[in-house]
């Protein structure tokens, strides 16, 4: 299995998908706790299916670089999800639902009527569910996902404080002079380049667990937000690498795979989380006697 692997990976379009795949991961995790603490975990669900509609209409027109249609309307639509979020009656999840829905309708409806390709089914199903287009990741793919990924990093680093306020009590925030709806937006935008970065990775449907399971499982064993950061990025990084590999080795499907290694490694938190607060329990007990 190790000779495998390593011929495997002997291959460039391997390592581009390895290092494609840890960066994007580790985006996801960074941005996943700031999520989960405001509840708003499923604006992921929300956003990717709006960069399924924007790829069925840059099929349409048959653009050469999806990227350049998709990212700009992805990152005007997680604004607008933002603000009628918060300033109409149409609030957080209903919002999320309305742009999620129409969006996925709107997609395939125009892939239906305008179909370019003659395996309609197989093109909707990898956008949807991921494929091996992590695979065959060009070299300008790569950079492209590096610099964001970087600039993601370094945005999430530089304002560090200002998100922790915002995501723990954003009133308080607000009330102490910090720009919440700067910052707000801020997040909103980085959420939206990285779910279209992932959109290769684990497919439209797939993306919130990258978001969700990281941030939950280091909740489960952390009381900090730093703590809970750090490990929901090593989490995130490491189950994707195994999730990866595993698809390369077994043939099975790249998004699915890490996916599921997402969910065996939370289960294993919540069994670690549950043993620590019986014998903690225990202790308690005789310490009492």
């Amino acid at each position: 299995m190790i000779t495998k692997l390593a011929e495997y990976l002997s291959y460039p379009f391997v390592r581009y998908a390895v290092i494609v795949g840890a960066l994007i991961s580790l985006c996801s995790s960074l941005l996943g706790v700031t999520l989960v603490l405001k509840r708003f975990s499923f604006i992921g669900d929300g956003l990717s299916h709006v960069a399924f509609g924007a790829i069925a209409i840059a099929s349409v027109l048959k653009l050469t670089n999806q990227m350049l249609l998709v990212l700009p309307v992805t990152v005007i639509c997680a604004i607008l999800l933002l603000r009628t979020g918060q300033n109409t009656r149409i609030k957080g999840d209903a919002a999320i639902a309305v742009v999620s829905v129409g969006a996925m309708a709107f997609g395939y409806l125009l892939m239906n009527i305008f179909s370019t390709s003659s395996n309609l089914a197989g093109d909707v199903c990898s956008t949807l569910f991921g494929s091996t287009s992590i695979l065959t990741l060009s070299k300008k793919d790569v950079w492209l996902c590096l610099w964001l990924s970087t600039a993601v990093i370094v945005i999430f680093v530089m304002f560090y404080n200002k998100i922790f306020a915002v995501s723990f009590d954003e009133n308080f925030a607000r009330s102490a002079g910090t720009n919440a709806g700067f910052y707000n937006l801020l997040i909103a935008v980085i959420v939206a380049v990285i779910i279209v970065l992932a959109m290769n990775l684990v497919g439209s449907l797939l993306i919130s667990a990258l978001v969700i399971f990281p941030a939950l499982s280091a909740m489960r064993l952390f009381g900090s937000y730093k703590k809970v950061t750090v490990f929901s990025a090593v989490f995130s990084v490491v189950c994707a690498l195994l999730g990866m590999l595993i698809s390369i080795l077994a043939g099975t499907p790249t998004g699915s795979t890490i996916v599921a290694a997402d969910i065996v490694a939370f289960a294993i938190c919540c069994g670690v989380a549950a043993l620590k607060v019986a014998l903690n329990a225990q202790a308690s007990a005789k310490a009492e006697q």
